[in-house]
């Protein structure tokens, strides 16, 4: 099709094609009312369908095969089986309507075509469609205004993304010992997909009051990517958060893990007014059955298994989560060796020297079996009686950013310090050892290299950092973010200056963020 469009449709808006196009797409594209679904299909008592005798194939008799209808006539044709192409070649007939998705395809272009015209009505009909059906108005693509394109006639300057592009990057001011909260602001606006998300205004607010904390992240999205260079003061932010979230009022420092888990509740809560249905019903597929953007793309599933030391018996629970807890060696928690000798080998993308931790080590760790002791025995099912047990966590479920919290903080009665052990992470991350699905190929905790190293559903790339410098007492935190595939920078509240993968690597790390290198589609 050539870029002026479509020349065969002038052919087609003649006399009440607007009408008759309207009447196509109320009957048997959008079909809003339940006269023009059952026209479709009926749907019997018995739950098996019968197929309306108006919406098949004309010459087969099909009802799906991507049904087309012809713009000129009445006829309806199946596109797979070329069908409805015969029809345009005998009948000379060159517009036909997919049924299901309403695109209009010209069989002299031989591909699916836009006009405005049609598209508007399309548009009007789909919308009128939902309304009929009592789902409101679902998101709609944005459409410039008539002032809106007259600024973009007056100014005809477009900002290009370049490997150098430093748009995205901006200093954040401290107002108080809020470098907690500036650190983790940094993550979030450079999480691909929550960047995409409110850059492309999907939010829609159901709050009444001007206190939606969802509402506030979309307006700093809009500042990070403004292009403006100079600090955001981030006032309103830290208003919010202190409404929402008390316990973390007040300008005393606090801990970047506890401010990120907190300002995830809080989106999540203010967001459920986007959570997309399923035209079927159903419930999200992620552990908190919710659609909204903050599930989307942190929620994990975390599988237990308890099983009883007597009759064997396993009790497996699963439970969300948005961040991984890992113990370090140096705790007062027992952290047995994991790593394979000191002769400087790699696993999972990490060097291994000698007597270093690894995070694949805190990995193995969090998902070994586990023996529970005779002081915690539970009631098994089978035996119907308190027996001992171990119990072992995996990922029944990977969230799309992992989110991983190296526990350098220790609280406990008789000590309160941090634990500074070096602990290495790749910039690559494989997760397919600590699956649920791969709990049969670990042994005592020892997970055998998988042979299918072409499989990389489960692999994930780092994109942020949060470190940590000083004491318990007195300290700052930092950041490192993925700008580009390989570009670093450290962001320090208000001053952001460019780092090398190696200052990444070296950091010491206290919250890790990865990003999934391959999204599942459903």
């Amino acid at each position: 099709m050539s870029p002026a469009g479509c020349p065969h449709v002038n052919g087609y808006k003649v006399d009440n094609w607007k009408q008759n196009l309207r009447v196509i797409y109320q009957c048997f594209v959008w079909s809003g009312t339940a006269e023009t679904r059952r026209r479709k299909v009926l749907q019997s008592d018995a739950g098996w369908t019968e197929l309306a005798k108006s919406c098949i194939c004309h010459m087969c008799g099909a009802h799906l095969n991507r049904l087309h209808s012809c713009l000129h006539c009445v006829f309806f044709g199946c596109f797979t089986k070329k069908h409805i192409h015969e029809h345009a070649k005998n009948k000379r007939h060159n517009l036909a309507i997919d049924l299901l998705y309403g695109g209009i395809y010209c069989f002299v272009c031989q591909d699916y075509i836009y006009d405005k015209d049609m598209e508007q009505i399309a548009k009007e009909e789909q919308r009128k469609s939902w309304k009929l059906q009592g789902i409101g108005e679902k998101f709609t693509t944005w459409e410039p205004t008539k002032r809106e394109l007259e600024l973009l006639r007056h100014n005809p300057k477009r900002r290009k993304i370049t490997t150098n592009c430093t748009i995205g990057l901006r200093g954040l001011i401290n107002l108080g010992n809020t470098c907690f909260m500036n650190c983790i602001v940094q993550a979030l606006t450079h999480t691909p997909l929550l960047r995409d998300f409110f850059l492309s205004d999907r939010h829609k607010c159901e709050m009444q009051s001007n206190s939606c904390l969802v509402c506030e992240m979309s307006q700093l999205f809009q500042e990070f990517y403004s292009g403006h260079r100079s600090p955001h003061i981030p006032f309103r932010l830290l208003h919010l958060v202190w409404t929402h979230a008390r316990h973390l009022a007040g300008y005393e420092q606090q801990d970047a893990h506890e401010f990120l888990i907190a300002a995830l509740d809080v989106l999540h809560r203010h967001c459920k007014g986007d959570t997309i249905r399923d035209d079927n019903g159903k419930k999200a597929n992620n552990p908190n059955h919710c659609n909204c953007i903050i599930d989307q793309i942190f929620t994990g599933g975390l599988q237990s298994d308890v099983t009883c030391q007597v009759c064997h018996g396993v009790s497996t629970t699963i439970d969300p989560f948005w961040d991984i807890s890992l113990d370090l060696p140096g705790s007062s928690t027992p952290f047995w060796p994991l790593s394979p000798g000191g002769d400087g080998s790699t696993v999972n993308g990490e060097s291994h020297l000698s007597g270093s931790t690894t995070l694949t080590d805190c990995l193995r760790r969090f998902t070994r079996p586990e023996h529970l002791g005779s002081s915690a025995k539970i009631k098994c099912g089978g035996c119907h009686s308190y027996q001992e047990s171990t119990k072992q966590l995996t990922m029944k479920k990977l969230p799309i950013v992992a989110c991983f919290h190296l526990k350098r903080f220790e609280h406990s009665a008789k000590l309160r310090r941090k634990i500074t052990t070096y602990v290495s992470f790749p910039l690559e991350l494989d997760m397919t050892p600590f699956m649920a699905s791969s709990k049969e190929s670990r042994m005592n905790g020892q997970y055998q290299q998988a042979v299918d190293v072409l499989n990389n559903d489960n692999k994930y790339s780092l994109f942020a950092v949060v470190n940590h410098q000083g004491t318990l007492e007195s300290g700052h935190y930092t950041s490192f973010i993925r700008q580009h595939k390989d570009q670093w920078f450290k962001c320090d509240d208000a001053i952001i200056t460019k780092a090398s993968i190696k200052d990444v690597l070296d950091s010491e790390g206290y919250l890790l963020f990865y990003h999934k290198q391959f999204l599942e589609y459903e």
